[in-house]
């Protein structure tokens, strides 16, 4: 926990596509803190028409790199947000030679009983987390 899940235009060799995974994932670990195997990935590729991302008018130029983030999260502050954002934009253009503009982010908020790990239990409420 978080979940991360990634849309991308689909092409990607494994190699990259693995870069790309460890990048984020130390992205986490720097900016929310969590556990170096705390590492919940779900990678989903597209063909390029299947992706209509926009800039909201920001005048961001997209390409066929882009990557969005989805990611589901016990609630984090804002400047962990804010320290993610730029990890992720800076690390993922250093190390994976992935412009800041291909690069949208989103974060969904929930609780402790919003997350099972297995075998029918709310570790967070449990105790075992």
């Amino acid at each position: 926990m978080p979940l991360l899940r990634f849309d991308l235009i689909e092409g990607r060799d494994e190699k990259s596509l693995k870069k790309l995974l460890d990048v984020a994932h130390n992205a986490m670990v720097e900016a929310f803190k969590v556990p170096e195997r705390d590492r919940y990935q779900i990678v989903h590729q597209h063909p390029a028409n299947e992706l209509i991302i926009e800039d909201t008018g920001l005048g961001f130029n997209r390409s066929k790199n882009l990557v969005i983030i989805s990611i589901v999260s016990k609630t984090r502050t804002t400047s962990q947000k804010e320290l993610l954002y730029a990890l992720l934009a800076s690390q993922l253009e250093s190390e994976c030679g992935i412009s800041p503009q291909d690069l949208m982010v989103s974060i969904t908020e929930n609780g402790d009983a919003d997350w099972s790990f297995g075998v029918g239990e709310a570790q967070f409420l449990t105790g075992k987390l």
